[in-house]
């Protein structure tokens, strides 16, 4: 906001009374925001945008201690990260290419997924792992459940983390799953042939307000967060194609279903 605006961080620091340092690590989130700094500096800057400026105040306010904390020091901070957003988003959209949505994850499902990472994860860390995506799925079962919907592509349905019996568990869970009013689970068949981000297993949260929705890939050295616009509308776009290309909701069930059987 405040490039937009055109402002240096000398004006802004000097619009609350501070030196551009203490601005800088407010700005990168090392030090905390007030609602009525940031009211401050988006009247400053010229914000017209009510909605936005009232999600950012809100954004600001004290929020008690999530969940996730209780395993800082344990597991990477990134993981903590994805527990942090899903929580505080108002809806989620994924998409899967090579296994199933860690929100809809069983446990030996799970446990399979972390034992194939390379290099190999001790078996305390996969199982702090495991315990942790359990606890992400509360998201789900609280009393306004988040709005869910997964694209899933055929391919994934078919990989057979932990062998049959755990793989089948999981598909017949997915479908179980399918039938929460919150969730929607749409399976991208096979014979769509290929599909932009085909490579990428793709988190979308909206916040609020557009302008604090924040995308989130899966890579071999962690996630990676991104909340620029241009990637934004990037992954909107994905999105957009998954929606159009996947079958609806019934017919994935259907699928799921019968690919469990067919184990």
């Amino acid at each position: 906001m405040r490039l937009a605006a055109g402002v240096t961080t000398e004006y802004a620091a000097g619009l609350l009374g501070i030196d551009r340092t203490r601005l800088s690590n407010m700005e990168s989130g090392i030090r905390p925001f007030s609602p009525e700094r940031v009211r401050t500096l988006a009247c400053n800057y010229a914000c017209a945008d009510e909605r936005y400026v009232d999600a950012l105040a809100d954004m600001a306010r004290g929020r008690e201690r999530g969940w996730w904390e209780r395993h800082r020091g344990a597991l990477p901070s990134g993981l903590l990260d994805i527990a942090e957003l899903e929580w505080h988003a108002v809806r989620i959209r994924t998409a899967q290419v090579m296994h199933a949505p860690g929100l809809l994850q069983t446990e030996a499902y799970a446990r399979a997924v972390f034992t194939a990472v390379l290099p190999p994860l001790s078996r305390l860390e996969i199982e702090l792992r495991v315990a942790h995506r359990m606890e992400r799925q509360r998201v789900l079962e609280r009393h306004e459940p988040l709005p869910y919907v997964a694209y899933i592509h055929e391919a994934a349905l078919r990989m057979p983390y932990g062998g049959s019996d755990a793989t089948r568990e999981q598909l017949n869970h997915l479908a179980s799953q399918s039938e929460q009013a919150s969730v929607e689970i749409r399976v991208i068949p096979a014979s769509e042939g290929d599909f932009p981000g085909a490579g990428h297993a793709l988190l979308y949260a909206d916040g609020p307000v557009p302008q604090l929705d924040t995308v989130q890939l899966d890579s071999a050295h962690g996630p990676e967060f991104s909340h620029a616009e241009a990637q934004l509308n990037k992954y909107r776009a994905h999105l957009d194609w998954m929606d159009a290309a996947a079958m609806s909701s019934k017919a994935s069930r259907d699928v799921i279903r019968r690919i469990a059987r067919e184990l």
